[in-house]
């Protein structure tokens, strides 16, 4: 009987259960993105490999290293590879055609990156000629490249002095098991950057980091200490620091984003809230007769508790639910138009179980208050609408 009461109340007023439902659902929605959004940017200090290391200036990740320090850095016992990695900076057409590309040594990238599995191509064909490069899985989608494709870039920090673009051939495509390493990047020789500039009279080529592979059972804090204290009085000062924590400052160079975007959430639910609770308000008021009535047949107080209550509850479920079935049914389609900013951008279990806990308690929030005050009415009062 309640549940009839509880349906039949609600579908009263079509067009309000309707629009309120609605407006929960868009609610549920805008928090399970925002919130995937915080988890893809702790994604990758999550995903970070605790046996690699970053090395950077300690002046600015922005400043770059002596190509001469690799090899001293691979003497520190522990470490078993470090590998060059410059950022190119290149565009692809237009500003719209941004993606990140590394220049690094080929016949390091796949040991430092085991997460690097080539699916198309080969890691031979990649090391044949300077110009080649492997690109990820995204790209594939969004260029619609193949092994063979020519691609020419850009580069606002490399620029040739005629103005010619740099060109790449792909040699190869890779998928990635970690957001550690997104597969939306180009990776190319580093000898390529390296000969070019030097053909153009650039005597002093830079390594933007050096990423090193470390030993199994070796001290990383040990091995950062060294490397820091190796180059303290050199013509650059770095800093060693784990992956995770080198992705972190990375990422807090965005600005505070898990704030911002829980702030946005937050308020859009709390004015959700505030709808449907002024939505309950009015249901209990316009049911005022009705109340009356069910008491007087012999209905006692917790049912009329009940009968409220649950109107909330399954107000806030409904659109709870459509909330969270349309913002599974968007994760592919978002991921796949975020997945350069946000390489590990997923709706995951968690976020839907927080979005579902979080519509379960506006429905008990914005349903406790008409349901206590139903409750406590006489019948007399109810029935003459004396409120």
């Amino acid at each position: 009987m309640p549940l009839r009461l509880i349906l039949r109340n609600l579908l009263k007023r079509p067009l309000r259960f309707t629009l309120t439902a609605g407006a929960l659902m868009m609610a549920v929605f805008l928090v399970c993105v925002l919130q995937s959004l915080v988890v893809a940017l702790d994604a990758g200090v999550r995903d970070a490999k605790s046996d690699r290391l970053v090395v950077q200036s300690a002046v600015s990740l922005f400043v770059g290293l002596p190509i001469a320090y690799q090899t001293k850095i691979e003497t520190v016992e522990g470490v078993e590879s470090a590998m060059k990695m410059q950022w190119f900076g290149g565009v692809y057409q237009d500003r719209s055609g941004f993606f990140a590309q590394f220049g690094v040594d080929t016949d390091r990238l796949l040991s430092v990156y085991d997460e690097i599995e080539l699916v198309e191509g080969s890691l031979e064909e990649f090391q044949a000629a300077r110009t080649n490069c492997l690109i990820g899985k995204g790209l594939v989608t969004r260029f619609g490249w193949e092994v063979g494709s020519r691609i020419p870039l850009l580069s606002q920090i490399y620029a040739r002095g005629d103005g010619s673009p740099w060109e790449f051939t792909v040699a190869g495509i890779y998928e990635s098991n970690s957001v550690s390493i997104d597969e939306n990047t180009l990776f190319f020789d580093f000898r390529y950057l390296e000969e070019t500039l030097r053909a153009a009279g650039e005597t002093e080529i830079d390594a933007g980091t050096y990423i090193l592979r470390i030993a199994p059972g070796t001290d990383t804090m040990r091995v950062m200490a060294e490397v820091d204290s190796m180059f303290e009085n050199d013509s650059q000062r770095v800093q060693a620091t784990s992956e995770a924590e080198f992705n972190a400052q990375f990422v807090s160079m965005l600005g505070n984003i898990p704030f911002f975007v829980s702030s946005i959430g937050g308020g859009v639910l709390a004015a959700i809230a505030l709808a449907v609770l002024n939505t309950m308000i009015m249901a209990g008021r316009e049911q005022t007769r009705d109340v009356g009535i069910l008491k007087a047949l012999g209905f006692t107080d917790q049912t009329v508790f009940v009968v409220l209550l649950g109107q909330s509850l399954l107000l806030c479920c409904l659109g709870g639910v459509l909330g969270i079935g349309l913002a599974r049914l968007a994760s592919g389609p978002m991921s796949a138009v975020l997945s350069t900013q946000f390489p590990g951008y997923e709706v995951t279990l968690g976020v839907l179980g927080q979005a579902a806990a979080v519509a379960g308690v506006i429905g008990l929030v914005a349903g406790i208050a008409p349901a206590w005050r139903a409750s406590k009415l006489e019948v007399v009062d109810a029935l003459r609408g004396d409120v």
